[in-house]
């Protein structure tokens, strides 16, 4: 098996009528795992070209601590971990990203979030062949928790979540002694 007689690949052969000794694919076929049928799940698109607004699987304990994962991984490099921007390329003097928590684009639909990972954007490259979508979708959705977590009104936190926020808000100087409620 090691040494028999073969073709190279592109080489002409006398074997087929086409005289090629590749053979073309049947006509349909896809690569196992490729169909990707679902254009939203795979590209952050409604059907009108449009990036989706909602996430295209239920947000879970599980897919946010993935996304965390993966952002640890890929992302916080250059986005810090907070998301702010402050990532440790930055400190080494690389172009500073966008801060996650600007207005714009905590309003931006997550599909837009799909696709930078996807194709990249500006500085950033695409991260398609590192990332799978379900990876890609949970540091979304990981990025949008990251959002929420600073940008809660306080009137919307519970009386021991205001508790806990002015006991650490205590420890630190020059902080104000109570938190306001707007």
């Amino acid at each position: 098996m090691h040494d028999q007689p073969r073709h190279e690949p592109l080489e002409a052969s006398s074997l087929f009528a086409d005289g090629r000794s590749s053979r073309p694919l049947i006509e349909g076929t896809v690569a196992r795992g490729q169909l990707r049928e679902n254009r939203e799940l795979y590209t952050g698109l409604d059907a009108a070209g449009q990036f989706v607004s909602d996430l295209p699987a239920p947000v879970t304990r599980e897919l946010l601590e993935r996304g965390r994962s993966r952002f640890n991984a890929f992302c916080s490099p250059c986005h810090g971990r907070r998301g702010d921007g402050g990532g440790m390329v930055v400190q080494r003097g690389f172009k500073q990203p966008q801060s996650f928590h600007q207005v714009r684009l905590r309003d931006t639909p997550v599909g837009y979030y799909y696709d930078v990972i996807s194709r990249g954007f500006g500085e950033m490259s695409s991260y398609a062949a590192q990332l799978s979508p379900q990876d890609r979708w949970a540091i979304v959705a990981y990025i949008r928790a990251l959002q929420v977590s600073r940008n809660v009104p306080v009137a919307e936190l519970t009386a021991d979540e205001r508790r806990q926020l002015e006991e650490l808000a205590s420890k630190v100087p020059g902080a104000p002694e109570t938190v306001e409620h707007e």
